[in-house]
């Protein structure tokens, strides 16, 4: 073999290197960006609680409810109240209701963020629908709880001082691959 062959080999697997790697990152990239956004709060990601034990200081915190689908879910989606005032540190307790209008089950399910993205990090749920299937029959209606509390470690942030209110936001999506012979 000569030299121009052998380095035309060498060239052609390091492409061939170099495009493997890049399909590897892209199928890695999305669990990815999700544990980041998880440890961090980026974006809004909330914090999981597996149970509550936070005191509640003397801060109050409004926290509204947005509940939104997206243009090819046809259910009706609404939170039950529009905001709830609290102390942080205090668990809270909110429900939001989705109705499906149609002659067909349709499964969904639901993300969700923060908003100022900033604060997600505080936001802890104790119990959420959230990423959970949800299936509904023709003309079905169900009430789904979000339990939920502010940690206190946000007094500490200094960056987070002017923050009054939070918005939680669900918006919620029709899975396409879905088994819906099922039921819940």
């Amino acid at each position: 073999m000569t030299a121009i062959a052998q380095k035309n080999n060498r060239m052609a697997g390091m492409v061939v290197g170099v495009v493997v790697g890049m399909i590897a990152l892209a199928y890695a990239s999305v669990p990815l960006y999700d544990l980041f956004c998880k440890v961090t709060g980026y974006g809004g990601t909330t914090q999981r609680a597996e149970l509550f034990d936070a005191k509640a200081i003397n801060r109050d915190m409004k926290v509204r409810f947005s509940a939104n689908v997206h243009r090819d879910m046809p259910w009706d989606f609404v939170p039950q109240q529009v905001s709830q005032k609290l102390k942080v540190g205090e668990q809270g307790l909110a429900y939001f209701e989705a109705h499906n209008p149609t002659n067909q089950t349709i499964v969904g399910t639901a993300t969700y963020n923060v908003t100022p993205h900033k604060a997600g990090t505080y936001f802890a749920k104790i119990e959420c629908f959230c990423f959970t299937e949800q299936v509904l029959k023709p003309g079905e209606t169900v009430v789904m709880p979000v339990v939920y509390f502010i940690d206190p470690l946000i007094e500490e942030d200094r960056n987070l001082n002017e923050v009054k209110e939070m918005t939680l936001s669900y918006t919620f999506f029709v899975m396409d691959d879905a088994d819906t012979t099922t039921g819940r």
